[in-house]
């Protein structure tokens, strides 16, 4: 155990500051998702499952699927960016243009068939600020 624990400590200060990141390195950095596919794949499926149905577990996450509290835009926006319940908001994580493609292509798949577009600007008008750590 102590030789692992060794030979794992030089091969950490073996690598050099920054390669990490290096393509071709030690490890590459995902790109952030701009789509509204990639961004439902990266941030939102975890919880809200790749079919959109949600879950029920430690929490109940929201089914999205086939569901009628999507038609009107600023409802989704709104949850997206402030939060509810066990949705975090992530007004913080994900810019308004990265909000607003998540919740088109929620708002148009999963059964849904609310095709009129969400903007960054009606993110932006909606979502506020981030909440305050430990309000």
């Amino acid at each position: 155990m102590r030789r692992f624990i060794a030979a794992a400590a030089l091969v950490a200060f073996a690598v050099p500051a920054g390669a990490q990141d290096a393509p071709g390195g030690v490890g590459t950095r995902v790109p952030p998702p701009q789509t509204g596919e990639q961004i439902y794949r990266q941030v939102c499926q975890a919880c809200h499952m790749a079919d959109g149905k949600g879950a029920t577990g430690a929490a109940t996450i929201a089914s999205l699927a086939a569901n009628p509290k999507l038609k009107f835009p600023a409802y989704p926006i709104t949850i997206v960016a402030k939060g509810k319940g066990a949705m975090p908001w992530l007004n913080d994580m994900l810019t308004p243009a990265q909000i607003a493609a998540a919740v088109g292509y929620v708002r148009t798949h999963f059964g849904n068939d609310y095709g009129d577009p969400v903007t960054a600007e009606q993110v932006a008008k909606l979502a506020g600020s981030p909440p305050k750590a430990g309000h």
